[in-house]
């Protein structure tokens, strides 16, 4: 039974509530695809709204966190960067952005602890999926390297075990959630947490994709200079 256009009741969150153009039971094509452009335009002006504020905000000190990981880089660090779902596709791609940046950039080492099957099958059929990253940063990790991990919400308790041992281990961390921040807010063991504060997930991970390139960015200005300084 179609729903009569207006008359609410979609659950907070849902597709329904997203996008209620598409369940109006409207059949005038043009009324829709002028509610389609308003959902487009109200959401593209969201997402510039946090990524300003998150600017405005964090802008020292995400410049500070670039200069502690170009550090690290010259001292013959390594990246570990780690997520889980959509976190772990953005991890690939810092990953990705690190070892790969394009002409007339540097690469440096990193590695997504989210990118191979069997290592994280075995984990969480042998021990728990909790453990998936912690034992791999026990493996790798030393006091030069960084550990990276995003969330949206925060609360991420492989994320949390992660860091622990990162920090244990002397590494550099840094943290990059949405919300509040959530448990990752609470920990002492992260060196640089960055929030994107929206109930959003979608436009949480579209400021975190955000954060990590201007990191980037930093970290490869940063990487430069002291090259050039020598």
């Amino acid at each position: 039974m179609t729903r009569p256009a207006g008359s609410g009741g979609a659950a907070p969150g849902s597709v329904e509530s997203l996008y209620p153009f598409l369940y109006s039971g409207q059949t005038d094509v043009s009324a829709v695809l002028d509610q389609v452009r308003h959902s487009t335009v109200a959401k593209a002006e969201e997402i510039l709204v946090l990524r300003r504020g998150i600017r405005d905000a964090e802008a020292a000190r995400l410049a500070a966190c670039a200069q502690d990981m170009a550090e690290r880089f010259e001292a013959g660090g390594r990246l570990f960067a780690f997520g889980n779902g959509g976190s772990a596709t953005d991890a690939q791609h810092i990953v990705t952005l690190f070892l790969n940046p394009g002409p007339g950039a540097r690469p440096v080492p990193a590695l997504s602890l989210a990118s191979d099957p069997a290592v994280l099958t075995a984990l969480s059929n042998d021990v728990g999926v909790d453990v998936v990253f912690a034992r791999q940063i026990a493996a790798f990790g030393t006091r030069t390297d960084i550990a990276l991990g995003l969330s949206t919400s925060g609360n991420s308790e492989n994320l949390l075990r992660g860091f622990d041992e990162a920090s244990r281990r002397g590494m550099l961390t840094v943290g990059i959630a949405g919300y509040t921040g959530g448990k990752m807010a609470e920990l002492d063991t992260i060196d640089h947490l960055f929030v994107a504060p929206s109930t959003s997930v979608h436009r949480i991970q579209e400021a975190q994709t955000t954060m990590y390139n201007v990191l980037w960015e930093l970290c490869q200005a940063s990487l430069q200079s002291r090259l050039a300084g020598r």
